[in-house]
């Protein structure tokens, strides 16, 4: 929304084809399941070249389910705008070890945290984002979340779950049940050993 790399908006089409025009290399191919940092896991409906100012534009069609919306990515800024593959199930595995470990919230204003979770959540990287879930998930027994502490919370463990869902080939709830399976028998782990 605010990168130059994806159009959220459809130019006007001249005319559309499924395959790169000239031997273009692409990626990524209909039905992929790709990750966009800003938005998290969507797949590719298709490939289509429009006629754009007199040129034609080869553009990745994504569609992200979850929020209902459509994006399309040019091909030759994909990697740029950080378009990537699934992680593979060794980093998702390195993601759920990042869950087990203790929380490191740092002694800085919420604000200054709250814009470095932000920026993990939308680095699209699995670790990093495991990272936040971490650190701002609560036990029964502590304090509750302030609103923003929650919201940044509930994003992170969204995002987590839909590429755990996808890597493994489960639903998102069971995703996110597992997710916070890992959370409550670390923290049940450490308040024991406390």
């Amino acid at each position: 929304m605010g990168t130059t790399a994806a159009k959220a908006e459809s130019p006007k089409k001249n005319s559309i084809r499924s395959a790169a025009p000239n031997g273009a290399k692409l990626d990524f191919k209909k039905g992929d399941f790709v990750v966009y940092p800003a938005h998290g896991v969507g797949r590719v409906e298709g490939v289509d070249t429009y006629a754009v100012g007199g040129q034609n534009v080869i553009l990745y069609s994504i569609m992200f389910e979850q929020d209902r919306m459509r994006l399309k990515v040019p091909v030759s800024r994909a990697k740029t705008a950080g378009l990537r593959k699934l992680s593979s199930h060794d980093r998702i595995r390195e993601a759920l070890t990042t869950l087990q470990g203790k929380s490191k919230t740092r002694r800085v204003m919420w604000s200054r945290r709250a814009q470095e979770y932000e920026s993990k959540i939308n680095s699209g990287d699995p670790v990093s984002i495991a990272e936040v879930v971490r650190d701002l998930h609560r036990r029964p027994d502590q304090p509750e979340h302030s609103y923003s502490e929650r919201q940044i919370y509930q994003a992170a463990l969204e995002r987590l779950s839909r590429e755990l869902a996808a890597v493994e080939r489960i639903d998102a709830q069971e995703a996110t049940q597992r997710l916070e399976g890992v959370l409550t028998r670390e923290k049940a782990a450490a308040s024991v050993a406390a």
